[in-house]
């Protein structure tokens, strides 16, 4: 018995030691803007396992322990910072501003000299900062050496266009260059035929092919939703700032297709809310935002469009609404304007406005996808200097975070944008914020 109360009174001390420990103290503080020192409001703090969201004073507080505390909010670079350096009781987190002005790379033109460069001219010119690089691409292909099994036994791996991701973003950010992984979700051409049973099907029991002729998975399997989400850890490890899903939906008419689960609205809108938050919840321990592309005309449907989509359900998973408001894609315009080609600013000012008002959210929330491609719908114009002008004119009149360009070929050298922005930025390489009090 005095052997069990000894031990008993060691247990105590033990425990009391913990709790008396500064990293199991609350952290109680604010997160403010690096240069004016303004309250950010709704900001995500992360300390181990424990997530808070400020309040319209900054202010929080979580009762939690761990080495490093995480910072971020829409409009800023994310902050990691050393919780021994920050004071418990008062802590105060600083964040720099930042508006990301994106141009895409494919799987191969991430790989290309010539395409690369291409967009690293105008990012020298100060007309662009950021950088989305598919890292699983529309037709499947994971173009850097995953440690996924999955990618290596679905044909996934046919090529290699980053042999280095982590070195390739390093030397990204020494250029100050924001980076986005572009996450092609649920379209997955090699998974869906090395794995028929992971992938959507026709009645008869074959295989689903879109208009492209590529099958999709279904996204209702755990293991699909667990290989997209290692794919996400992947590169969220090799330093990449944000995740983007995109194709994070059902295809066109799943009515007639066969699932894992109910393809009715409310099944869709689960599985597709389920899987961001699922995502969401395995990135924690790495301070990186989390995107979703979404069709232009889910800012304005009030149901799930037929494919999963709906605003009110995937905003509270994500840190960032990227709707892709392309012109061409507005086939039945919207109220208005019937050509949507011939209106670039209404559609996106609009698209946006609609969005930010049923969500009730800060514009930062948002950062559109615009088109820099010819049209393919109407009159067949250009997409040059002119509508992109007028896009990215709209975005910044609405109070977007920033803007993506999109362009198949990864030529941006039409868009006019080193001549009609301002004077070429210096972008120091300014890596994530490390800043407090």
């Amino acid at each position: 018995m005095k052997v069990l109360h000894c031990f008993g009174r060691l247990a105590y001390a033990a425990s009391l030691l913990l709790f008396l420990s500064p990293q199991a103290q609350a952290l109680d503080g604010f997160v403010r803007d690096s240069m004016s020192g303004a309250a950010i409001a709704d900001a995500t703090v992360v300390l181990g396992t424990r997530r808070a969201t400020t309040d319209a004073s900054g202010h929080f507080r979580l009762d939690a322990q761990g080495e490093k505390i995480f910072a971020r909010a829409p409009g800023y670079r994310a902050g990691t910072f050393e919780a021994t350096k920050v004071p418990k009781s008062d802590a105060t987190l600083r964040l720099a501003r930042f508006t990301p002005k994106a141009l895409y790379l494919t799987v191969y033109g991430s790989g290309s000299k010539k395409l690369r460069e291409g967009a690293l001219a105008l990012v020298d010119a100060g007309a662009a900062n950021a950088l989305v690089i598919d890292i699983k691409g529309d037709r499947g292909f994971i173009p850097y050496p995953s440690a996924l099994p999955l990618a290596n036994s679905d044909g996934a791996r046919k090529v290699t266009t980053i042999p280095d991701l982590a070195g390739l973003i390093k030397s990204l950010h020494e250029k100050g260059i924001y980076t986005i992984a572009r996450i092609v979700t649920f379209k997955d051409q090699p998974l869906a035929t090395a794995r028929p049973d992971l992938a959507i099907k026709l009645a008869n029991g074959a295989l689903y092919h879109d208009r492209e002729k590529l099958a999709w998975t279904d996204p209702f399997q755990p293991e699909v939703r667990a290989y997209n989400i290692g794919v996400a850890i992947e590169a969220a490890r090799a330093g990449f700032d944000e995740i983007q899903f995109d194709y994070v939906r059902f295809p066109d008419s799943p009515s007639r297709l066969r699932f894992a689960g109910p393809a009715n609205q409310r099944g869709r809108l689960e599985a597709i809310s389920g899987f961001l938050a699922e995502a969401r919840r395995e990135l924690t321990p790495y301070n990186i935002y989390l995107a979703v592309d979404i069709f232009g005309y889910v800012c304005w449907n009030l149901d799930d469009t037929g494919i999963g989509q709906r605003l009110e359900e995937i905003a509270p998973n994500v840190d960032y609404l990227s709707p892709m408001l392309y012109p061409s894609g507005f086939q039945f315009g919207i109220p208005g304007y019937r050509n949507p080609v011939s209106h670039s600013y209404e559609i996106v000012r609009q698209s946006l406005e609609q969005a930010r008002q049923r969500l009730k959210v800060s514009p930062l929330r948002f950062r559109p996808w615009l088109q820099a491609f010819k049209d393919y719908a109407f009159d067949h114009r250009l997409f040059n200097a002119d509508e992109v002008a007028a896009q990215i004119r709209a975005a910044k009149d609405f109070g977007s975070d920033g803007w993506m360009l999109w362009n198949p070929h990864n030529v941006y050298s039409g868009t006019g944008l080193a001549a009609d922005l301002p004077a070429p930025e210096k972008f120091a390489a300014l890596g994530r914020s490390t800043s407090c009090n």
